[in-house]
């Protein structure tokens, strides 16, 4: 039977399972990813369950988030991730090498291999051949330990890329056009598959911006092929022995099927405040803005960053203007150097900072009230720039600079030259020092880890309780973000490896009483409901972690987002959804809700009546829970699960 590339790489890969849409399947994992603001989490997990040594091809830290040091918590937290990427035997990267994705890209990812990362957007090196996934902390950390992940088989869906792209258009806003066309839930159980002659046009980069968005749009994951494109990638990296060509049989079949013509694509822009709010840029010409900002794991490559310089050169940005130039790696950024683009841009009145995250994750850059931000970043949740009432709006590069330019948004085509032509440098740069390689095993045994005064414990997590009378201290609408459950940014980050205060500012955003009410309620605990798409967004396993940490024991919901289902899961939180999603409407703030007989229950049925109390009221409730979850939600959650697993296989 003709395979699909992502057949294939599942197929390779399989450990459990069938690959028939909807049934759970196990697969094996070669490499990891995580960052500093889930990373250090994850080392403690690691910590946790008594790991040795890390059992994957390849496993890398990232310190990219937390590089703002106004006090020692993220520099002391550095230094715990740097020991514990020894102990462990991690790649690590220091602060200033760069933002994860592309410098795995760059120096570590592999046609036709898995990688499983502790960020939402790891699925940006699905653009090298391979089947790269965000999960949450712990998946991560038993991936490391030598456990298969387990998903939902997704649909595959086909997209057909055909023509070419026009001047002024590039690779950001074709994945603004899917969203446009199917919004921030299209990609929910699907991994998108890019396909067609229009492939040809599209670098490696290209296509990184392309699968990296794939998260805002819900998917799984994106795939591209491993072709010549990627091939004379990793040969400009010093790796070209690293290449296999991957590709779809022909004939292959696709469960769903779109086909975007690049050649009637045309300038596009998310307006506030949803990846899936897009609308052409031409349709909000004019709206002035405070800050223009090119940078991020959407837009990480040399080209991203040389046309904002050529557009910009020579010229120069209006006073009340903000143009923050954040660079994705260390060798982007001596290429750009080299290449007099920084020189270009400075002189134009650019801002430069330090390669990494930055304000794409709140932490630092954040624009004034009630002014218009433009930004190559992929998300623009409700307070996710650091400024709580805050209005970003996310473009392309071309659409970025000539909106800098201009000192509003402007539609790049209306600018009076012609379309710059950049090319990638003929030598660039090759930084094989940007990882840190691991110890030898001997060695790595003999490294104590080191933990400042920021750092708790993860508490231990009681088993599911058989009877709880809950009350309901949240009903919350659609689309509520990771963000808006527990916000990013300088002020909440440094706080990630100390649960008890990185909790206070849980649901803030929402709700400013819901952490007072919850400690009320914290032994007894409680319960949370909203509508569709609850907990899109980053993977941070905080947002399961921290409210759990303060009484939650069910989420019932219209339904879910990926992987903060599995995060409430991996924590022992019950998610549940409504049969009836009109049940939601039934519900208020304060209504307490009845459960008996839980653990029996869930293990025999999957739908179940739970009671309204003094209300006289029942609603039907299901889980969508496996045989292997429900025994992970019984035992209170992953750790302690996987605890027992680790403690068989080293007895």
């Amino acid at each position: 039977m003709a395979l699909n590339l992502t057949q294939k790489l599942i197929q390779s890969h399989l450990v459990s399972g069938e690959m028939v849409p909807g049934e759970e399947i196990g697969l094996k994992i070669d490499q990891t990813l995580t960052q500093d603001a889930t990373g250090t989490m994850v080392m403690l997990e690691l910590e946790a369950m008594g790991v040795k040594r890390a059992q994957t091809e390849a496993s890398a830290q990232y310190v990219d988030h937390n590089i703002i040091q106004v006090d020692n918590k993220n520099a002391d937290d550095h230094l715990f991730l740097q020991s514990a990427t020894r102990r462990f035997g991690l790649y690590y990267s220091q602060p200033g090498n760069g933002v994860s994705h592309p410098v795995h890209m760059q120096r570590l990812a592999k046609p036709g291999k898995t990688l499983l990362g502790s960020d939402s957007h790891t699925c940006a090196n699905g653009c090298m051949g391979m089947l790269a996934m965000g999960a949450g902390g712990l998946d991560v950390a038993l991936a490391i330990a030598g456990e298969p992940i387990f998903i939902n088989m997704p649909k595959v869906w086909g997209v057909k890329l055909i023509g070419k792209l026009p001047d002024w258009v590039s690779a950001k806003d074709i994945i603004l056009e899917l969203l446009r066309r199917f919004e921030v839930k299209g990609g929910v159980g699907k991994i998108i598959e890019y396909y067609g002659p229009g492939l040809e046009t599209l670098s490696a980069m290209d296509r990184h911006v392309i699968a990296n968005m794939g998260a805002e749009l819900g998917a799984t994951t994106s795939v591209f092929p491993s072709d010549e494109t990627v091939r004379e990638f990793l040969k400009q990296q010093g790796r070209e022995e690293d290449w296999v060509e991957l590709t779809a049989d022909e004939g292959a079949a696709y469960d769903l099927y779109e086909e975007i013509n690049l050649s009637e694509l045309e300038p596009l822009i998310a307006k506030p405040s949803s990846p899936g709010n897009v609308v052409p840029v031409a349709e909000v010409a004019g709206t002035e803005i405070y800050q223009s900002y090119v940078g991020s794991s959407a837009n990480p490559g040399y080209r991203d960053f040389a046309i904002a310089a050529k557009i910009v050169e020579g010229k120069r940005i209006p006073s009340g203007v903000s143009f923050d130039i954040n660079p994705t790696s260390r060798q982007l950024l001596t290429d750009l150097v080299k290449e007099s683009h920084v020189a270009s841009l400075l002189e134009a009145g650019a801002r430069l900072h330090q390669a990494g995250c930055n304000g794409c994750i709140g932490m630092g850059q954040a624009p004034a009230t009630g002014r218009n931000s433009l930004r190559t970043t992929p998300r623009n949740f409700p307070g996710r720039s650091g400024t709580r009432e805050d209005s970003v709006f996310l473009c392309s590069p071309e659409t970025a600079a000539a909106s800098a330019l201009t000192g509003k948004i402007t539609d790049p085509r209306t600018l009076d030259m012609p379309y710059p032509k950049v090319a990638d440098p003929e030598h660039p740069t090759i930084d094989t020092k940007l990882l840190v390689e691991p110890l030898p095993l001997e060695e790595a045994q003999k490294v104590e880890l080191h933990k400042g005064p920021n750092i708790s414990l993860i508490p231990e997590l009681d088993e599911l309780h058989d009877s709880m009378e809950l009350p309901i201290l949240l009903k919350m609408g659609d689309n509520i973000s990771t963000d808006e459950i527990l916000a990013g940014g300088a002020r909440v980050l440094p706080y990630r490896s100390n649960l008890p205060e990185i909790s206070k500012f849980s649901f803030e955003i929402i709700d400013r009483t819901y952490y007072t009410r919850a400690q009320e309620s914290k032994m007894t605990g409680h319960a949370l409901v909203a509508g569709s798409n609850y907990g899109q967004g980053s993977s941070r396993e905080h947002a399961a972690l921290a409210p759990r940490y303060l009484g939650l024991r069910v989420a019932l919901v219209k339904d879910f987002a990926r992987i903060h289902w599995q995060n409430l899961v991996n924590f022992g939180v019950l998610p549940l959804t409504f049969i009836d999603p009109l049940d939601y409407d039934l519900l208020e703030m304060g209504d307490v809700l009845v459960f008996s007989n839980l653990r029996q229950t869930i293990q025999s049925v999957n739908e179940f009546p739970i009671a309204i109390k003094d209300k006289d009221k029942q609603l039907l409730v299901q889980h969508a829970l496996s045989k292997r979850q429900i025994e992970v939600m019984l035992k209170g959650g992953m750790i302690n699960w996987a605890k027992e697993r680790q403690r068989l296989l080293h007895s």
